[in-house]
């Protein structure tokens, strides 16, 4: 009988003491959520607003808040998928120590992942925060304000510029997350790529660290990876049903 891909990636759980979940576009398209680059994709079908724009000209501010309520980029509101679930239980059995994202579409924490346990390398699209105090704001909150008057979004607590809390092109990446990733990297044993294209600087670096570090390296993404060369096992699959699979078998 064949080997098939959920034995490979369940040898490699069970034989870990310490797994990173490191996650892409590719676990969330499963959920019906574009990824970025693709044809069909969201910078395919709208140009990305870069933060020096957005702090400097209203014009761009409207259009970004725009997006935001009329849901152009279909980052939000999708439930989780049974590859979210299943690095949920990863975590939940503490077999997993972390789950760094590149996405912003908070659907690890929807799947019941602590948000003390996600690392959000490109932030959060489901809230806002201030630019200048950091002070968090809800969308619902703001969502009048910009629907029903037309007022662009400012703190309520210092007046400053408010934005959804990812990290827009030619924004700084946020050292607090940064910091967790590299520890969280350097400590595993086994480092877990889930629909990640592995592109992304300084994102793709990570895998990179953990393998120089002796981490096993396995990947499991449905296109090929720059990385790949490098990896101990990679798997060309759907995430959900090959991960659930191999968690079957841990039981």
């Amino acid at each position: 009988m064949p080997n098939l891909p959920a034995d490979d990636l369940a040898k490699e759980l069970a034989a870990a003491a310490r797994i990173v979940v490191f996650t892409g576009a590719g676990i969330s398209t499963e959920s019906g959520i574009p990824d970025f680059r693709s044809p069909g994709g969201v910078w395919s079908r709208m140009k990305p607003i870069y933060f020096q724009d957005f702090v400097s000209s209203e014009d761009s501010r409207r259009e970004a808040w725009r997006r935001t309520f009329n849901g152009a980029a279909g980052w939000v509101g999708k439930e989780p998928n049974a590859g979210h679930f299943a690095v949920a239980r990863l975590i939940a059995e503490d077999r997993a120590s972390a789950v760094i994202t590149q996405n912003v579409d908070n659907l690890h924490q929807a799947s019941g992942v602590a948000a003390e346990r996600v690392i959000e390398l490109h932030g959060n699209a489901s809230y806002a925060t201030c630019l200048g105090c950091g002070l968090r704001h809800e969308l619902e909150d703001l969502r009048p304000l910009f629907v029903d008057k037309g007022r662009i979004p400012v703190c309520t607590g210092c007046g400053e510029l408010v934005k959804t809390a990812t990290v827009s092109f030619g924004q700084p990446m946020p050292e607090e997350p940064m910091m967790r990733a590299r520890e969280e990297t350097e400590a595993c044993d086994l480092f877990l790529v889930l629909g990640s294209s592995l592109v992304v600087t300084p994102a793709s670096h990570f895998p990179v660290r953990a393998k120089r570090n002796g981490a096993r390296l396995v990947i499991v993404n449905r296109e090929a990876t720059p990385l790949d060369d490098i990896a101990d096992v990679v798997l060309n699959t759907e995430i959900g049903p090959t991960l659930t699979a191999a968690m079957r078998d841990l039981s």
